[in-house]
Order: C-alpha cells, then structure tokens, then sequence
C-alpha cells in the first residue's frame, strides 16, 4: 500500500495542454476515483502515474519516493485495462500466473497465489479453460485476478467495465469493491461513469477539461457541488438549471415566478445578481393547494418503476422531476411543486455561492 500524490502535474501533447496543473493527493488504502466527461484528462493522468506516458512538468510521489521520472516496471503498479488485455493461447491458470513467472517467482508460491486469486473472485472452475471460452464479465475478473496475484503497493483501474452490460456493470462492480476491501492496497479508478464514481469511491476526483473540479467523498461531492459543472455532472436524472435574479428574500425566475431562499446560507449574495439556480429532480415535491407554488405542465410522464419521472418547462427552461407513483400524475397535468433544496451558483463564474 502507498500514498499517491500529484503535484502541480502538466501534461501537453504538442501544443494541446491536456492536464493544466494538476495536483492530487490520495492517502493510503484509499479507493480513489478520477470522474470526468471524454476528454477532461482523467485516463491521461493514470497514464502518467502508471509511467506510460512523460509528465510535462510537475513531480508524482508514492509515499516518500519521486517516481516522476521511473519506468513502469519500478513503480510497482498494476494496472486493469478497459481491453481485458489476456493472453489468448494461454489458459486462465497461466495468464493469472504469468506476471509471477516473468519475475522468476518460487512455482509453490505462485501455485499458493494463483489458487488464492481464483477463489477470491470466483474462477476456480475455470482456470483450464482459454478467454475465448469465457463471457465478458469473466474475461474482467481474470483481468483483475492477474493484477491482484502479483500484490502490487498500487492499482489502476482504466474504465475497465465499459465493455459489459448493465447487469455484468453492477456485478463486477460489487466484485472491485469486495477485492480494494479485502486487500487494503490503494486504488485509483478512472471512469466516466457517475454510478460507477459513487458507489466505489472512497474519494472522489471530478476533472473538467485538464483541472480537478473538486475533490471529496462521494456524499460531499454530491451534495454541496462547488461548480455549476460538478452540480450537473454527478446526479442522475440530472440536476435542472434555471436562470434567475437575486432579490431580498430569495430569486425570480424570468417569468416573474419566485422562489424563497434562506439568505443566511448565500451571505455573499447580492440584490440584482444574475444567478443560476440548481434543483434535482428528487428535491422538487408536489405542492397542492399552495398559491406560490411554481407551475408546471406535464408534458411527458415515464413509469420508472417505484417512481414516475415528470418532464415539463418551468420558466421556459425543459425541467425533469421525480414523484412516487402512488402520485398518479398524467400527461396534461397543471402541477404546483416546492423545491425542498435549491443549490445557488454565480450566472457568470459558475461558482456556488453557498457559505
């Protein structure tokens, strides 16, 4: 197990600067995650602490040891690929076993090893058999077994489960987790999945275009976003957004309709200001009978399940929310509805403006 840390890292590909300063630090044992749409740099960073690519400039540390400049087979890594990247002639056994055997490891020990791998995640039946025999989700245990056999201080995780379904995504997902709890090893998982972020992450790194956005666990991150981006990023549905004006007791909409805020949570917030205000579709309640409510028409109704999810406009802006189905709303429906939480960002900066 090692701390990573990140100091003021660039990464430039001819004149395109694709990391702009990037600095991170992951403590020991930590599961982190690197979460950002396409492009925002988070699998060139995991390049680069693997040591597959040249950091630009700034330095990258395991624990009290300058890697910058190491070549990957002294780093001490290993490393997951979105690919599976298995050997095809070899069998499961042998491509568990392999990185041991280039390393001329003792045959008991790696024997030991490989048996212990193969009952952790579940491949004891099929350590005989080659990849091309095997479904997608098995391929990926396999993937991480060799990975785990060789009990390296450090794991990296490139998008590895991008290549299966949604039942296997949740299944091999619940399998990562069981395995970072079980080893202890620090970890460090790309994705641009946010189920994928929230659910396995003991710290989260939310990139945007070549910076780190913002950094915390998963409920930090998700509940008090620090950016418009980061609000809109982590959430699904996604958080609606809508444009307003600041007044002495809260913002109006453009179309004149207002909504009440606790001033004492946005004391930098000025009469006049452009705002930018942020409600999930789960914080937007049904408000019978309540003459300031907002109002809102159904335009469109889906059956999710336990819950529906309401499409509609409110201040001409396309707006999403979530009832129980109990609620028994229909397409056509005028709504009154009450947000219970609204997150309040500059219209200019896109910074939050709550204390």
């Amino acid at each position: 197990m090692v701390a990573v840390a990140c100091r003021q890292v660039v990464k430039s590909f001819g004149t395109t600067q694709v990391l702009k300063g990037v600095d991170v630090d992951i403590p020991d044992g930590t599961f982190a995650v690197l979460v950002g749409p396409s492009g925002c740099g988070k699998s060139t960073l995991l390049r680069l602490l693997a040591g597959l690519e040249e950091v630009t400039s700034g330095t990258i540390h395991f624990g009290d040891r300058d890697v910058t400049g190491a070549q990957p087979r002294d780093r001490d890594i290993a490393m997951v690929f979105q690919s599976y990247a298995l050997y095809p002639h070899l069998s499961v056994r042998d491509n568990l076993a392999f990185g041991l055997k280039l390393r001329k490891t003792d045959p008991a020990l790696i024997d030991r090893r490989v048996t212990e791998v193969a009952a952790m995640l579940g491949l004891e039946a099929l350590l005989d058999r080659l990849p091309r025999a095997l479904s997608g989700g098995q391929r990926q245990r396999v993937a991480m077994g060799r990975a785990i056999v060789r009990r390296p201080q450090l794991f990296l995780f490139d998008e590895p489960l991008s290549n299966l379904d949604a039942a296997l995504r949740a299944q091999v997902r619940v399998d990562i987790r069981k395995q970072h709890e079980q080893l202890g090893a620090t970890s460090i998982y790309v994705t641009h999945d946010q189920v994928e972020a929230m659910t396995l992450a003991d710290r989260m790194f939310v990139l945007n275009k070549g910076q780190v956005e913002q950094t915390g666990t998963p409920r930090e991150v998700y509940d008090a976003p620090r950016t418009r981006f980061v609000a809109g990023f982590l959430g699904s549905p996604a958080m609606n957004f809508l444009n307003a004006t600041a007044d002495d007791t809260g913002a109006r909409l453009t179309d004149g309709s207002h909504i009440d805020l606790d001033r004492a949570l946005f004391p930098k917030l000025r009469d006049g200001q452009q705002l930018t205000l942020g409600i999930r579709p789960h914080d937007l309640s049904l408000a019978p009978g309540d003459d300031k409510a907002l109002h809102l028409r159904a335009d469109l109704v889906e059956l999710l399940g336990p819950e529906l999810q309401i499409h509609g406009e409110l201040a001409g802006t396309p707006v999403t929310l979530c009832v129980e189905t109990a609620s028994s709303v229909k397409k056509g429906d005028l709504l009154r509805l009450r947000p219970r939480s609204v997150h309040v960002f500059d219209a200019a900066s896109g910074l939050s403006l709550r204390a």
